[in-house]
């Protein structure tokens, strides 16, 4: 289908109820950065405080007679609110107006279409989008044949969202079908990793906290960077060689984000499945952000929730070089760097090796000198601290560090 080349006119509503006005402002400002990045454009913002949502229409009688007001005076194409919509409340409120209403959850869904790249990432996309919008079709039908494509209409299409339930129903199984072979197809690759004896390493953060630049400087990945939520979307994993030439993998996520809709976890499981199989953790974080403390958080909530905690992690504060005032670090070991500072890069490389030494344990070992192939494969496998030739043995002597499940280790050695 075809989607609006030209920026739409949006209006975004909030309630602030249990939250403090900090966080309120903050959770405002990132639905407006999330408009942006779905290329909108905000032209005004309502807000409203009262101690809950409105069963009926999220915001009370008289907001929602300003709002409609607002909507008219602005030419505004779509309002967006900052919270999940019931079905119930999408179909009261877009009953009172004849623009297009979405929420929060949708308007994600929507970044991740434009962002999905891989034929999974588009089927998980498609698949969260039909499942979000099912018990929504009564309210949504009318919306979209009337308001054609652009913000939270991407993905599955408007015909399709027009469609009974039953043939939404068989998209969805289609999809679930599909979603199961290229699930196992990603499954045998990463077996593939993991019986490999190379080191995997998995990027987890914040949306925008500088993941993809930090995994170009780290490796030769060319992946999209932008300054802009969600840049990433499909899992990338590529190989990068320490300064002791051992070769580990490094995985790169999707951004955390709070308030993640549940379907949005469970959409991009197969994402995050990338990680959780990682034996450490670099937990990138902007550390110039107003909201980092809240950043933090929410990764490591998330990272409980999918079983992943357990994992060592390493902190890398990114943005130094835009920190403004004095920099307090909360979680231990860290590194604070700049992803853009060649020498930072360089000493990031150094914590990396310092931090897997901890979890390593010693190995000594002894090559003949027709084993070449035999050396080459220990250093990149292991972190190699002493290599010397013996003349009068003619073998080399290796000193260093393995991961304790490694073959390079006690009784699982093999020559």
């Amino acid at each position: 289908m075809e989607t609006k080349t030209e920026t739409e006119r949006v209006i975004i509503v909030g309630v602030q109820t249990t939250e403090d006005q900090a966080d309120f402002h903050y959770s405002m400002e990132e639905l407006e950065q999330l408009t942006e990045t779905a290329q909108g454009q905000v032209v005004a913002a309502v807000t409203q405080k009262r101690e809950r949502v409105d069963g009926k229409t999220y915001i009370g009688k008289g907001k929602l007679n300003e709002l409609l007001h607002l909507v008219e005076e602005l030419a505004a194409d779509v309002v967006i609110f900052n919270y999940g919509l019931t079905p119930s409340q999408t179909r009261n409120i877009q009953e009172e107006m004849d623009v297009k209403v979405i929420d929060r959850t949708q308007l994600i869904l929507d970044i991740f279409a434009m962002r999905a790249q891989s034929k999974e990432g588009k089927l998980q996309v498609g698949l969260a989008q039909l499942q979000y919008l099912l018990p929504r079709l009564a309210g949504q039908g009318k919306n979209l044949s009337r308001l054609g494509g652009g913000i939270g209409t991407r993905g599955p299409g408007e015909t399709k969202l027009e469609s009974d339930r039953r043939h939404i129903r068989n998209q969805i199984r289609d999809i679930k079908k599909e979603l199961v072979e290229t699930q196992a197809h990603r499954k045998r690759s990463r077996d593939k990793r993991s019986q490999s004896e190379v080191v995997q390493i998995g990027l987890v953060g914040y949306t925008n906290a500088g993941k993809s630049t930090l995994l170009n400087q780290l490796t030769d990945a060319e992946t999209y960077e932008q300054n802009q939520l969600f840049a990433t979307l499909d899992p990338l994993t590529r190989k990068m060689v320490l300064p002791n030439e051992m070769h580990v993998t490094l995985t790169d996520t999707v951004g955390f984000i709070q308030d993640l809709p549940t379907q949005l976890v469970d959409a991009f499981h197969s994402t995050l499945e990338e990680t959780m199989e990682v034996d450490m953790i670099l937990h990138v974080v902007d550390a110039s952000a107003p909201n980092m403390l809240q950043h933090e958080a929410t990764v490591l909530k998330l990272l409980t929730e999918l079983k992943m905690n357990q994992i060592p992690i390493l902190t890398v504060y990114n943005k130094k070089d835009l920190i403004t005032g004095a920099f307090l670090p909360d979680y231990f070991p860290h590194i604070l760097m700049s992803a853009r500072d060649d020498a930072d890069i360089e000493q990031l490389k150094i914590e990396i090796i310092n931090y897997l030494k901890n979890m390593m344990v010693p190995y000594h070992k002894v090559v003949k000198a027709d084993q070449g192939d035999l050396l080459v494969k220990i250093k990149k496998e292991t972190l190699v601290e002493l290599l010397a030739f013996n003349e009068e043995t003619n073998q080399y002597e290796v000193s260093g560090y393995a991961m304790p499940h490694s073959k390079w280790i006690g009784a699982k050695e093999a020559e």
